[in-house]
């Protein structure tokens, strides 16, 4: 295995993907277009009666049998996984084992000799992955996490109860990127197979972010983070086909990080800043807040950045497309150039109310039933309340919406 240090102070910041201005100043792709989604999944409620489920981050599954029964598979922190039909309907919930809480979910296709899907999910209450089967035709998922699956970061169990256990994930060929709560680190895991159907994983690769970054002012700046905790990853998203890991560290930037095979591989470099980039901030032990002073460094992202997806059009051209988390909107860049193409945000419609606050994201430009064009699958952390309870859930958004293909 092979470790990457961490970087100090970050010089990659100075070659960063510019975003072309117009003759307003403002970068090119810069709107205010508003879409509505056509369908949403039943709320997911946070507290005793709902079952502590919190909707975080889905993937999109296609059934190439039947794809009128392809499915959306949804994490739902302590309640697991809820897997979902075209039209929202739920068909199945998971619950995690005990201590398990599922963040991220992302999907491999024809894994193995017998050429299974598969669907990853990053267990952050057990630092450990959890690996499903997905059943060719019905699309039912089946738990085939080996017995001894390691831990992904911690040492010992002692260290599992700090919570800095995986977090984001994202899935390319046999491989998963996971990132490491309250911290800057990345690591490459290896799925493999074992006796009886199972499977395990074994790290080979890791990467450690930077934490601090110089300034144009000449400056040292670090993100106004809660004490002990580094600025961490959570969205992520590999373009297998370029070699590219896009990985959103959520009080900083989307970051473009090559790859090789099982390894990381050349320079980091930023695709945007968010707009508090260099921004000063006192943290508030009470309210558990940070105060930020002004800033002319950043982006347009409104931290945190978050949910990332790749919509191809091609090879290696289409869309990618990032969640701005604090003004609920998202950013669309060019797959190939990273430069920026368009923005929009999810607003309420005759079938849905919008999204805010959106962590989780998926597209696929497959064609479905009722997305010709293909689908978005976005996490809205702010769904409509229902009987003063605060809920989440999922929204698709059909692709023709967008008016980008």
């Amino acid at each position: 295995m092979r470790r990457t240090a961490g970087i100090v102070v970050l010089v990659a910041l100075t070659t960063a993907v510019a975003a072309p201005a117009q003759a307003s100043g403002k970068p090119a792709g810069d709107s205010k277009r508003e879409i509505t989604a056509i369908v949403e999944t039943p709320a997911l409620f946070d507290d005793e009666a709902g079952g502590d489920a919190d909707a975080d981050d889905p993937a999109i599954w296609v059934n190439r049998a039947d794809r009128s029964r392809s499915r959306v598979i949804g994490t739902a922190k302590n309640g697991g996984l809820r897997v979902y039909d075209l039209a929202g309907r739920e068909v199945q919930s998971i619950l995690p084992p005990e201590g398990g809480r599922f963040n991220n979910v992302d999907l491999i296709s024809g894994f193995g000799p017998q050429k299974h899907d598969l669907a990853v999910v990053t267990d952050r209450g057990r630092d450990q992955l959890r690996i499903y089967r997905i059943e060719r035709r019905s699309g039912h998922l089946t738990d085939v996490t080996a017995d001894n699956a390691p831990l992904l970061f911690s040492r010992d169990q002692a260290e599992v109860e700090t919570q800095a256990t995986g977090y984001g994930l994202a899935t390319y060929e046999r491989y998963a990127v996971v990132s490491r709560r309250h911290s800057t680190r990345l690591g490459i895991f290896r799925l493999e197979e074992q006796r009886g159907g199972r499977i395990g994983y074994r790290v080979t690769d890791t990467l450690d972010l930077p934490k601090q970054f110089a300034l144009p002012n000449g400056a040292t700046w670090s993100p106004c983070l809660e004490p002990g905790e580094d600025p961490q990853v959570e969205g992520m998203v590999v373009d297998a086909e370029a070699g590219v890991l896009y990985a959103a560290q959520e009080d900083v930037a989307l970051w473009r990080i090559p790859l090789d095979r099982d390894r990381f591989a050349g320079i980091p470099r930023v695709v945007e800043k968010v707009a508090q980039f260099g921004a000063p901030g006192t943290y508030d032990p009470e309210t558990e807040e940070c105060t930020l002073g002004t800033t002319e460094f950043g982006g347009r992202i409104a931290a945190d950045v978050e949910g990332t997806t790749i919509y191809p059009t091609g090879k290696k051209s289409g869309y990618l497309i990032v969640s701005s988390q604090g003004d609920s909107k998202f950013y669309v860049y060019d797959r190939r150039t990273n430069r920026p193409v368009t923005s929009f945000s999810v607003v309420d419609g005759k079938r849905a109310d919008g999204v805010q606050h959106s962590d989780g994201a998926a597209a696929t430009a497959e064609p479905l039933p009722g997305f010709p064009n293909g689908l978005l699958v976005l996490h809205d952390g702010e769904n409509t309340p229902d009987g003063g309870r605060v809920s989440t859930d999922f929204k698709y958004v059909d692709w023709r919406a967008l008016k980008l293909r």
